[in-house]
């Protein structure tokens, strides 16, 4: 797979992945996020890696979420009105069940003991 937002290097064992949209401070993008997962598979895939490095091409890290589809920025639904396609790697979780009302469950010996031990009262 060729890279288009990011850039990846291996060079003595060091994997340096870098978000390489300088223009936009490296904000991410749901092609970014795909180039991302196929990034660390191939990393973890590649035995002569030993340590990723990720850093940001320009003057800063990362914005955070590219927002310039507007409203269909993460409507993976919805390619054709902005949004993209769920990157590699990335799935919707299952609907969490909602939870019965009532006691909340006792707690565990392991709770109790990290709660003395880290001087909070729960």
């Amino acid at each position: 797979m060729t890279f288009r937002e990011i850039r990846y290097d291996v060079e003595d064992g060091v994997c340096t992945v870098t978000l390489n949209r300088p223009d936009r401070l490296n904000a991410v993008t749901t092609t970014m996020l795909g180039e991302l997962g196929e990034a660390w598979d191939r990393a973890d895939a590649d035995d002569a890696v030993r340590a990723v490095i990720v850093t940001g091409a320009g003057r800063a890290f990362c914005a955070g979420a590219d927002l310039g589809a507007g409203g269909a920025t993460f409507d993976y639904r919805r390619a054709s009105a902005g949004g993209a396609p769920a990157p590699h790697g990335l799935r919707r979780a299952p609907p969490t069940p909602p939870r019965a009302a009532g006691p909340l469950p006792p707690r565990t010996t392991a709770t109790a003991a990290a709660s003395s031990r880290s001087g909070s009262s729960i």
